[in-house]
């Protein structure tokens, strides 16, 4: 069975063109890792006193403990508070009262366009650098109201995408808009931004890395510590960056199983036969 697609099958004459671009851009891509490995390895970097911290029992649970457990904490905190603070303002967003709508859109747009550092420097100093936990509550304060003010307009385009229908359906049956907002528009608005949900925990996982600029304990501040005691900072970051990338690939797994557990996503063949099936029905 022949499917219809958007665009030509390409011809020999272009198959052999990507085949070029494609043997150029690992060609290059090859130098340009072979040269960084060259110019490490001429400096010392990969020599093994320098790594030597990261196979150390102490130090491996401090970078584990102090490090990754408490940036763990700080991006779970900041993400379940910005979900809970884009809810309603992304509600407040759509509402018909001006009153609401427009402080929502105004506090959206205000901590959307803040940097993210400088809002954690900001929240640091107002609550006070003297106070231990300042820190750590700064970093998930400046994540929550950042995040939270992108989910707002993540949840509200979300609601947006529902088809118009279902919304008049709604109306049609007697519901006020309360409920078509939670029965109707949510659960679905919910199943469209779940991907996007997905991929602003892992920005927010990633942002924690600033914490070291308002001393809050991380990855990157415990590692701070590490290459400033040892001399070692290229191995620092190549360790600090290994756990993020591993963590943030476990993010992607759980957001592709999400995605085909919750929203339904199905393949290409599935999906022909069901309309196959569908067509032989009728």
């Amino acid at each position: 069975m022949s499917t219809a697609v958007l665009f030509d099958a390409p011809g020999p004459a272009t198959r052999l063109r990507h085949l070029v671009y494609t043997i150029v851009t690992v060609v290059v891509l090859v130098a340009l890792v072979a040269f960084a490995v060259v110019k490490l390895a001429a400096d010392d970097q990969f020599t093994g006193d320098k790594w030597e911290v990261f196979t150390t029992p102490d130090y491996v649970r401090i970078l584990l403990v102090d490090g990754l457990l408490q940036t763990l904490k700080m991006a779970g905190a900041a993400v379940v508070g910005a979900v809970v603070l884009g809810f309603f303002l992304g509600v407040g967003k759509l509402s018909d009262h001006a009153v609401v709508r427009w402080p929502c859109w105004a506090f959206v747009e205000l901590f959307r366009a803040l940097p993210v550092l400088l809002l954690m420097v900001f929240t640091w100093y107002l609550l006070g650098i003297a106070n231990d936990a300042s820190s750590f509550r700064a970093v998930v304060i400046a994540l929550m109201l950042y995040n939270g003010s992108v989910l707002a307009e993540v949840l509200r385009a979300g609601v947006l995408a529902v088809p118009r229908g279902q919304a008049e359906a709604a109306y049609a049956l007697g519901m006020r808009k309360s409920q078509v907002m939670t029965i109707v528009l949510m659960p679905q608005a919910v199943k469209i931004m779940l991907p996007a949900l997905i991929s602003q925990c892992v920005v927010a996982l990633k942002d924690t890395a600033l914490g070291q600029y308002v001393a809050a304990p991380g990855l990157t501040f415990v590692s701070r510590q590490i290459y400033t005691e040892f001399s070692n900072r290229v191995p620092s970051v190549f360790v600090v960056a290994a756990i993020y990338i591993v963590i943030n690939l476990l993010l992607t797994a759980l957001a592709t199983w999400v995605q085909r557990r919750y929203v339904g996503e199905r393949k290409q063949l599935e999906v022909l036969a069901t309309g196959t099936a569908d067509q032989t029905t009728i």
